[in-house]
């Protein structure tokens, strides 16, 4: 499970994320249908800019053995931030 603590200087939270619903939010990332929504929203961005770029497609395939993988490292902290005015967050597995 991945554990994301939030702590500012009146508020604490910890979202819990089971890894199934990773498994989940990685079927929804690595869909066809969101990365044609994704390059066509941000078309007229890269245009107004003048930038060429698109957004690659995200493989399905490879994310799984990534989230995998993370289930045998609990305990491992992945992000431990402090901002200067006291807010902090932190996100372990």
């Amino acid at each position: 499970m991945l554990h994301i603590k939030v702590k500012a200087k009146d508020v604490r939270f910890t979202i819990p994320i089971p890894y199934a619903i990773l498994t989940v939010c990685s079927s929804i990332l690595s869909s066809k249908l969101l990365h044609q929504y994704a390059n066509k929203w941000t078309k007229e961005h890269f245009e107004r800019k003048k930038l060429d770029l698109t957004i690659p497609q995200i493989d399905k395939e490879m994310l799984k053995p990534i989230i995998k993988e993370l289930k045998n490292h609990k305990g491992l902290v992945l992000v431990d931030v402090k901002a200067k005015d006291g807010t902090e967050v932190k996100v372990r597995l």
